[in-house]
């Protein structure tokens, strides 16, 4: 039997880059998968049409993981359809660089109330309809944390948050049997990534020079680690941090 075979998992973001990478590879493992996505449809129905070419099953379902209301409603049709839930992938996110001089007010909140905010009411409104009998989160954030690139101070700070997040809320939700972990991938080919400025040329040869395996990552290279921390195989594995960028810390 596959190690998520019956299980239930909700994957934000998930339209596209390692959002879809961890959808496909949950699938995979015998999740049925709800691929949430805030805008793209037709990216999302994409993911799902990939998952059911393969015999596994799963649905888009739309929300701005940063609109309360919108999860509220998201969570709703979850629960009306599936009863419940397993697995909470926390991966919808934003980023962008920016030297200190040049930081908004209104890039903070952007990148804040959906990186911190959207993570922390989804996994409010998940916790309602979690298993009785557990089951795993697992919150996507950067090994900006780690190494903390020039120009990011708001990003790195947002997913500086998210590291806090999942260690707090391992202790608060053990005794609901719920693990909390964090996957922190280092610089990944997505189209975010792409559009972020993150992987302009000098920035991304820099990172790759200092990068131990040589190159960096690709969506693929993120999503098994986040199928076994869901899985009963890390059944005693929460509130870690588990930094995945080809040896960069």
């Amino acid at each position: 039997m596959k190690k998520l075979q019956n299980k239930i998992a909700l994957v934000t973001g998930a339209s596209k880059g390692i959002g879809a990478a961890i959808a496909r590879q949950l699938a995979r493992d015998g999740a049925t998968v709800i691929v949430n996505y805030a805008h793209s449809r037709e990216d999302a129905d994409r993911v799902v049409s990939q998952i059911v070419q393969t015999g596994a099953k799963a649905c888009a379902v739309q929300a701005d993981v940063s609109n309360k209301s919108e999860v509220k409603t998201l969570f709703k049709t979850i629960a009306g359809k599936f009863g419940h839930i397993d697995i909470l992938v926390n991966n919808a996110g934003v980023y962008a660089t920016s030297a200190l001089a040049d930081i908004t007010e209104h890039e903070f909140h952007r990148q804040f109330d959906l990186n911190v905010l959207g993570l922390i009411q989804c996994t409010q409104a998940a916790v309602e309809v979690f298993n009785p009998a557990g089951g795993s989160i697992i919150n996507i954030s950067s090994s900006v944390t780690s190494f903390t690139p020039a120009n990011s101070a708001v990003y790195t700070a947002s997913k500086g948050a998210v590291d806090a997040i999942t260690r707090t809320l391992a202790n608060e939700l053990g005794p609901k049997k719920i693990r909390v972990n964090s996957v922190n991938p280092g610089l990944v080919e997505t189209e975010g990534v792409h559009a972020s400025g993150f992987f302009e040329d000098a920035f991304r040869q820099k990172i790759e020079a200092i990068t131990p395996l040589g190159r960096i990552g690709q969506p693929e290279d993120i999503a098994p680690a986040v199928a076994f921390l869901a899985s009963g195989d890390a059944g005693w594995i929460t509130g870690e941090i588990l930094v995945i960028g080809g040896g960069l810390h």
